[in-house]
């Protein structure tokens, strides 16, 4: 029993905790904190689910989906947005256009007849060259509003609709893995309870011992037995004792473990109120056998998959209309050779409205290879659903048959139990007796120790078959 409860905490990952947990300088300073629960398995589930870190962090992944999805909605909605800015021209930018002044002053000085220092006409020359100029002021200041309202895009209007199954999504996988931490809590809890039984059972073999111990030193004294027999039935008292100490550690260990899972403080006291008895594990469990496949939670998950998939292949497919959008701007600008924006001068309105549709044509077949890839993968997650059910089959029939054998081999070893204990009672009055060796006796203490572990362990294993089965039909 000591080895399984072992195996049971490596494979939860919390053995290497214990060392820390363990440390008698940080248990001596949570002491001053010290909290005592006493909870049933029902409320260390409930107690686990609003205190373990993977626990809280599924539910943080829950809002950080509700925050996505906020991002997404905000896609639909105007972008509204202000702008003021000034700008300072060290060298404004000279252009060099043509000379258009001095055809125009030759023409009127033709036409008014002007003669040149000759006294001859004056003549329109053949090239007039061209002109370096300038074009700007030093400084210049801008202030505006502007307005862009996406009117329709099929892309944001399924991720509009696809809010829902990305909320389902991301809330089926919290339930996976509060499933999870539920059949793991049950485990361990459960397990310690049993052990508790398995302490009361040293306890009753140390009382055996005791007085077998006690009757051997009277048998001794009176001259009916050797000195040996007294210190086997010392040595085998000793054994018992010991043993009861190591299980005391290991069911330690084992609290510290499910406080661990539950994200408990270590230094807390823990009380486990929950009892294990036969009738408990037996009560009704095949008798509501009858199961769906929706009661699943990670089929659940799998459903909440292909069902945002499938948006995903709805996305691509309205990608390839058009795509239509408005945009509204309004502006005021003014230029100045000094700085003085604040004072009295003029500013200059920009106002525009415009309306913009975007026709998709073609981008060498991306958006076919996309809708394709898109419908593939909703094919493989409709496999791994249609896959799942047989999983589902085989769990529910695998946790049946291991439920059933774990009951039988109970009821059997319980039956070994009583048939151990008869054995020693008739082993001991014999000895008392005179008619036996205190070797049949210490062998009959041993089978009935064995007997009794066996027992032990016969209850757990069936109580964790028990909790695989209801996990097995959802109903855990």
């Amino acid at each position: 029993m000591r080895v399984r409860i072992k195996v049971w905490l490596i494979s939860l990952g919390l053995l290497p905790a214990f060392a820390l947990a363990q440390n008698p300088a940080a248990q001596s300073e949570n002491l001053k904190n010290l909290t005592k629960h006493e909870f049933s398995v029902q409320q260390a589930v409930d107690y686990a689910l609003k205190n373990n870190a993977t626990a809280k962090n599924a539910l943080i992944d829950i809002k950080l989906q509700e925050e996505t999805n906020k991002q997404i909605t905000a896609n639909a909605y105007p972008r509204l947005n202000g702008s003021l800015g000034t700008t300072y021209n060290a060298s404004i930018a000279t252009q060099v256009i043509p000379n258009f002044i001095s055809p125009a002053t030759y023409g009127v000085l033709i036409a008014e007849g002007v003669k040149d220092g000759n006294g001859n006409p004056i003549q329109m020359p053949g090239d007039f060259g061209s002109i370096a100029a300038q074009f700007g002021t030093k400084y210049s200041a801008n202030a505006g509003v502007s307005l862009n309202q996406l009117l329709f895009d099929g892309q944001v209007f399924v991720g509009l609709q696809a809010r829902d199954a990305s909320m389902n999504l991301v809330r089926r996988s919290a339930d996976v893995t509060f499933e999870n931490i539920k059949a793991n809590i049950h485990k361990v809890y459960y397990q310690l309870v049993v052990s508790k039984n398995q302490v009361e059972i040293l306890d009753a073999n140390i009382a055996l011992a005791e007085k077998n111990n006690k009757d051997t030193k009277v048998i001794y004294e009176n001259g009916f037995t050797d000195k040996l027999d007294v210190d086997n039935t010392t040595v085998t008292l000793a054994n018992l004792k010991t043993e009861k100490q190591k299980l005391l550690n290991m069911i330690s260990n084992g609290y510290y473990a499910l406080k661990l899972l539950m994200g408990m403080p270590i230094a807390d006291e823990l009380v486990l109120t929950d009892k294990v008895t036969e009738d408990q594990i037996k009560d009704g469990v095949l008798e509501a056998a009858a199961y769906k496949y929706e009661d699943r939670k990670d089929f659940q998950q799998a459903q909440a998959s292909k069902s945002l998939l499938e948006y995903n292949v709805r996305r691509y497919k309205l990608s390839q209309i058009p795509t239509v959008s408005l945009s509204a701007l309004y502006a005021k600008n003014a230029q100045r050779e000094k700085w003085n924006f604040l004072n009295k001068g003029d500013w200059f309105t920009i106002s525009n409205i415009d309306l913009s549709i975007t026709v998709p044509i073609f981008n060498g077949f991306y958006t076919k290879s996309k809708i394709q890839e898109a419908k593939l993968q909703v094919q493989k997650v409709s496999n791994l659903v249609e896959t799942m059910k047989l999983v589902i089959d085989n769990d529910v029939e695998a946790a049946k048959n291991n439920y059933r054998s774990a009951v039988a081999t109970m009821n059997s070893q319980k039956q070994n139990v009583e048939l151990a204990e008869k054995n020693y009672q008739q082993t001991k009055k014999k000895y008392e007796s005179g008619l036996s060796s205190q070797l049949a006796i210490e062998f009959a203490q041993t089978s009935l120790k064995t007997a009794q572990t066996n027992y032990i362990t016969a209850m757990y294993d069936a109580v964790i078959a028990k909790v695989d089965f209801l996990k097995a039909t959802g109903k855990l």
